[in-house]
């Protein structure tokens, strides 16, 4: 790979992964289990992929009125509890206009990648795609075109596979529970139940127009977040669509140093 393609690549801020370990997982009886395989063929082969983390955090590169985020720029929002309003605001500067989804996955298969996931939606809510379920998405910016439909399309076209990842968890929705201490509206009318919903609903729509390979989740530490509604959402997803690989993260499962291990089922 040449230089300017390597800084591409590290400017969609990539990482690779070839996880396949046991983790969260229902009781399969025999036919499961073959049918598992079956889904789980291509994963196993592919091995290599890119994760692209891009939203609203990026325009912040990790610095907010000269203080500095302590981890990566995506937990900026927390991390230096930006008052809410004032981060909404990010929507109005967000403008990829150099984006273009052909490059973006001829330098992926260039460089041997297999699978490309991008995150639909991170903690702090925002949405690159354009979504009937809410306002908070790419939408509300001056761009306004959807970000994965392009990316999903020319995925297809260069033999790669399109893989979405969501966060179960919403710094900014008014249902989503638990609150930050530094989120200062009310939480007497909140319901998780509701939240759920809508975030259901949202998965619908990346499932049905996107057609993703896996659905990766992320954000599900939180307390209000129990393997019951972790295997519900397994079950809503995969009845979507019975070929989708699902990660052991929509579970409960944590690793010993606090990391959450990411596995597919």
């Amino acid at each position: 790979m040449n230089r300017p393609d390597y800084l591409k690549l590290m400017g969609a801020s990539a990482a690779v992964t070839a996880a396949d370990i046991t983790g969260f997982s229902l009781p399969f009886a025999d036919g499961e289990k073959a049918d598992r395989d079956r889904r789980m063929k291509w994963w196993r082969e592919a091995r290599f992929g890119m994760f692209i983390h891009w939203g609203l955090y990026a325009i912040l590169a990790g610095e907010w009125k000269g203080r500095k985020t302590p981890r990566i720029g995506e937990w900026i929002m927390h991390d230096l509890q930006i008052p809410l309003d004032e981060y909404t605001a990010l929507a109005r500067q967000f403008n990829p206009v150099k984006y273009d989804a052909r490059e973006w996955a001829r330098v992926a298969k260039d460089a041997g990648v297999k699978y490309i996931v991008i995150t639909s939606k991170r903690h702090d809510g925002f949405c690159l795609w354009d979504s009937r379920v809410g306002d908070y998405d790419i939408m509300t910016t001056p761009y306004k075109r959807d970000l994965l439909k392009p990316l999903a399309e020319e995925c297809k076209k260069a033999g790669l596979r399109f893989c979405a990842y969501h966060s179960i968890l919403d710094w900014r929705h008014p249902d989503y529970l638990p609150r930050r201490k530094w989120d200062t509206r009310p939480a007497g009318s909140a319901s998780f139940d509701r939240y759920v919903n809508h975030l259901k609903a949202r998965l619908k729509e990346i499932v049905t127009n996107y057609d993703p390979g896996v659905m990766w989740f992320d954000g599900e530490w939180e307390a209000t977040w129990t393997h019951e509604r972790g295997v519900d959402l397994y079950n809503y997803v995969r009845g979507i669509n019975p070929d989708i690989i699902i990660n052991n993260r929509v579970g409960t499962l944590h690793g010993q140093t606090g990391q959450t291990v990411s596995a597919c089922v």
